[in-house]
């Protein structure tokens, strides 16, 4: 008799000792295979899983042992309670980036009609996200890639918001919005420093597309050059929201501050583990 679903948990989870949460990863990718719920394989743990299926199952788990990110090998993930497809062609989405949708939800109520812009949008999750939660949005998303924008817009037909979402492929640091057309902004922008990206680990420079990462050597070019063109775009009284690094605040606040008086009301929302993570602000 073959290995019960047990016998491979253990086995994979050994196998996994190297990464990050090898017991989670070792779960998801035999579910994966099996095609069911992390719950039945705890569940259903006698269960002896076929030759095929096992076999598949130490396939994944050797592409994980070597520092392949889960989500590129399960080919999804989460981000605030909506399934996106990713691959190595977009960055991965971060539950810091769910702080921006917060904001977007407190300040309007789901009958509202607005019209935004996601600048860099990657796998789609914030405009994607924003335009499902409010019925009567419309978005503009630009990102520079090509394969990213393909597969945002697969995102955008999954979740049913393909018709409400214009895709722009270009650099949003040139002029590609309407002067004035948008009632907010929000982008997660590249903001990793060089040297924060020489130090990073093994997952994310092997696996995760630099061009979303990394900013030059303090990691904010990105947010310098956006400000001009997000100032020309927003309506007055827009709201541009923006990801950045939790050691960057006190340094984008000043940039503002001192080269762009087109803005007021310029605040820090924290992260949940209580670092700086996105920086508001108000076209006068």
């Amino acid at each position: 008799m073959g290995p019960t679903i047990l016998d491979i948990l253990r086995e994979s989870e050994e196998r996994l000792h190297g990464v990050d949460s090898p017991r989670l990863s070792a779960e998801l990718l035999i579910a994966e295979v099996l095609q069911c719920s992390r719950l039945m394989v705890t569940i259903d743990r006698e269960r002896r899983p076929s030759v095929d299926e096992i076999g598949r199952i130490s396939a994944l788990v050797e592409r994980r042992s070597q520092g392949e990110p889960l989500a590129y090998i399960l080919g999804t993930k989460e981000f605030y309670g909506l399934d996106f497809v990713v691959t190595p062609d977009v960055l991965i989405p971060r539950p810091e980036t769910e702080h921006i949708v917060e904001v977007i939800e407190e300040a309007y109520s789901k009958e509202d009609v607005f019209h935004f812009a996601d600048l860099g949008t990657g796998s789609g999750i914030l405009a994607v996200t924003i335009t499902y939660l409010f019925p009567k949005a419309s978005a503009v998303a630009v990102d520079l890639s090509p394969s990213a924008l393909k597969i945002a817009q697969s995102n955008a037909r999954t979740h049913g918001v393909s018709d409400r979402i214009e895709f722009i492929e270009g650099d949003f640091t040139q002029p590609l919005l309407e002067d004035s057309g948008c009632d907010f902004i929000v982008s997660n922008p590249p903001y990793v420093t060089e040297q924060e990206y020489a130090e990073a680990s093994h997952e994310v420079t092997e696996y995760e597309p630099v061009t979303a990462l990394v900013s030059g050597a303090d990691g904010l070019d990105h947010i310098r050059a956006m400000l001009p063109l997000v100032a020309q775009a927003l309506k007055p009284g827009g709201r541009f929201l923006v990801e950045m690094g939790y050691q960057q605040g006190a340094q984008v606040i000043k940039i503002i501050t001192n080269e762009f008086p087109q803005f007021k009301d310029v605040r820090i929302k924290k992260d949940l583990a209580g670092h700086d993570r996105i920086v508001m602000m108000e076209k006068l």
